[in-house]
């Protein structure tokens, strides 16, 4: 499959839910566990960052013991098979397939494991630290996203957000004194490094897997995760302030579904509250370790974008915690090229409006007939923004077309480039942060202290493209 039906589908594909991954989450719980006196712990004054730290320091000590005392099984899942990429039918009722192939003594071994954790969590759950009563975003960056994550921030601001912003990085090395101490503090982000609370090496953590942790650990009580290259064209404080965030969307079976019950997941976007879904962000940060090895393939079976971005809702299903999933598929943002598209971002609307439209029964991804919501986020996800990289040649080149001639990034298609720029020209407005941030920051990062030209290039780019007569601004 070509890369623009890829960005086209991902948020329409089937949310790959294996018998077998049914039968790990369908263990024998309430019933099961009628004394069990379930806990709800309150967490601790939080009085300073090194508070923080150290209550996170021992928070992990005793919680990575619990979760590696019910490892799924010592041997890690082989993916023989990917499942397809299929784009999500609302009148497609079949069962939902397994290519995995497990033996069944392998899946009881699963289901005892899992099991175990899930009575662990319900009848003495460990104490998420925070601060009560805050609310804030959190991502996670470090090395050639650093860059990206500045200019998505600068973004954010434009929308005249004053939330602050904690930046996870994974280690000491990612960790860069110029942007961490100067140039995030003056956009009210800050830096946090995760090997002071965890081990962490990127020989043994994935990419996927920070975001739990820089979920679990974050000072914020309300939290709106957003991955590095993902910007808002609203206010999110809206969404921390109105349905569905401030209702519930209940899910509380953990059944075999058809196919067409949901689609699949782009977790570039979470909101979440650490007070009433702690239990959600104990059972995802399970399958997030455990994910490479064993969740990941059991969620996903292969198909793409495997990776984290199924745990959060199976961890709420699981725990019968409520949660709402806009159901407006995103929309592939790109450019014309010869035989197709050239996407490099996606839009994602917003779940105010999605949510106004469902709690009524319209849902337009069934074929309902309804406005579509507007556009409220931004994830500019392939090739990264990077100013350094970007014009590098890629399998998608968003600022060139076939010819090798500058285009816009973002024409098609018209009905959505329209809606989200009738008042603010985004894309420009996307490359002015581009700009800036290649040229006031270009000798301050560290993935690019061996490379020249990069305001320059932008500079040339923005000359063409923005003040030129050859291509509208």
């Amino acid at each position: 499959m070509g890369l623009p039906r890829l960005f086209l589908r991902v948020r329409s594909l089937l949310f790959f839910l294996a018998i077998i991954c049914l039968l790990v989450f369908y263990p024998p719980r309430w019933n099961s566990l009628p004394n069990i006196s379930i806990i709800n712990p309150t967490p601790s004054p939080i009085k300073s960052v090194q508070d923080l730290i150290g209550a996170n320091r021992e928070l992990w000590s005793r919680f990575e013991t619990t979760i590696k005392d019910y490892i799924p099984h010592e041997f890690p899942i082989i993916e023989r098979e990917k499942a397809p990429t299929v784009r999500f039918d609302p009148e497609d009722a079949s069962p939902r397939p397994d290519v995995l192939q497990l033996d069944a003594e392998d899946i009881e071994f699963m289901k005892k494991a899992h099991a175990g954790f899930e009575h662990k969590i319900l009848v003495s759950p460990p104490e998420l630290n925070y601060v009560p009563g805050t609310r804030g975003l959190v991502s996670t960056a470090g090395g050639s996203y650093l860059p990206v994550l500045v200019i998505s921030l600068r973004m954010l601001r434009r929308t005249g957000s004053t939330l602050p912003m904690e930046v996870f990085l994974a280690n000491e090395s990612e960790y860069e004194e110029y942007i961490c101490d100067t140039v995030l503090p003056s956009l009210n982000a800050s830096c946090v490094v995760l090997s002071h609370i965890m081990d962490v090496s990127l020989t043994k953590i994935e990419t996927y897997q920070l975001k739990i942790f820089a979920m679990i650990f974050s000072s914020f009580e309300e939290i709106l995760f957003l991955d590095a290259d993902a910007f808002p064209l609203e206010r999110p404080e809206l969404l921390f302030e109105s349905q569905p965030f401030v209702g519930t969307y209940m899910i509380a079976d953990t059944y075999t579904r058809p196919k067409n019950f949901q689609q699949t997941t782009e977790s570039g976007e979470i909101l979440i509250s650490k007070k009433t879904h702690f239990r959600t962000l104990l059972l995802a940060t399970y399958y997030n370790y455990w994910g490479p090895t064993h969740f990941y393939p059991l969620l996903s079976q292969g198909a793409a974008g495997e990776g984290d971005k199924e745990t959060f809702i199976a961890a709420a299903t699981v725990m019968t915690d409520s949660f709402y999933q806009v159901s407006e598929p995103i929309c592939a943002l790109g450019h014309r090229k010869e035989g197709g598209m050239a996407g490099s971002a996606m839009a994602q609307f917003n779940p105010i409006q999605d949510h106004n439209l469902t709690r009524k029964g319209i849902w337009r991804v069934r074929g309902h007939n309804a406005p579509q919501p507007d556009v409220f986020f931004i994830h500019a996800n392939f090739p990264k923004f990077n100013p350094a990289t970007v014009f590098e040649n890629h399998d998608v080149n968003p600022a060139f077309l076939d010819d090798g001639t500058y285009t816009r990034a973002w024409t098609i298609p018209e009905d959505v480039v329209g809606q989200f720029s009738n008042k603010v020209d985004i894309e420009k407005a996307f490359w002015r942060e581009i700009l800036w941030t290649a040229c006031e920051l270009e000798d301050k990062f560290v993935t690019w202290e061996e490379l020249d030209g990069i305001c320059a290039g932008v500079k040339d780019y923005w000359h063409v493209v923005y003040e030129s007569s050859g291509l509208p601004s």
